[in-house]
């Protein structure tokens, strides 16, 4: 693993954030907030949870406390949720830009907030675990906004690769 990977697949990881955003933005307050069949209840409570953990692990990567709550309460709405990510998006790309190679293998020492048990993983293991995380997360929210008439359309990785060449 190298830190140009990561600058890429988080590349991707905001690129179909991006058009995923677009569409919720389309949304009605109502239809935001409407119970779904997701993880987290509804569209808003699942890219928030997203986000909400974006950020928790960044700031465990940079050995610092999470700066202010992320919840719905925090970013009610579709405008305060993108006004809220563009914020952490320039913190993990200040992150990426200082990352090395070395750093990538460097061991994060952690403890479970929901089991209090302790930890010992590299921090591409957890890097990779934001990227997956974040990918199902909008997998879901992809499919209920499609169902609602809003889709982000190809999420290709290939399709990135193509629109963003090195």
């Amino acid at each position: 693993m190298n830190a140009d990977y990561f600058r890429t697949l988080f590349g991707y990881h905001y690129w179909v954030r991006d058009r995923i955003l677009a569409q919720v933005a389309q949304l009605t307050q109502e239809e935001y907030v409407a119970p779904r069949a997701l993880d987290y209840g509804n569209i808003r409570a699942t890219f928030v949870h997203a986000l909400s953990a974006e950020a928790g692990y960044l700031a465990r990567w940079e050995g610092r406390s999470l700066e202010g709550r992320i919840n719905e309460e925090t970013v009610p709405t579709t405008a305060a949720l993108q006004e809220r990510w563009d914020i952490q998006q320039t913190q993990m790309k200040d992150y990426l830009a200082r990352l090395t190679d070395a750093e990538v293998n460097r061991e994060i020492h952690q403890v479970s907030a929901r089991t209090g048990q302790e930890s010992v993983t590299p921090l591409w293991a957890l890097m990779t675990q934001l990227i997956v995380h974040g990918t199902q997360h909008r997998a879901e929210i992809a499919l209920a906004i499609t169902q609602l008439g809003h889709s982000p359309g190809d999420l290709d990785f290939t399709l990135y690769l193509r629109e963003h060449p090195a």
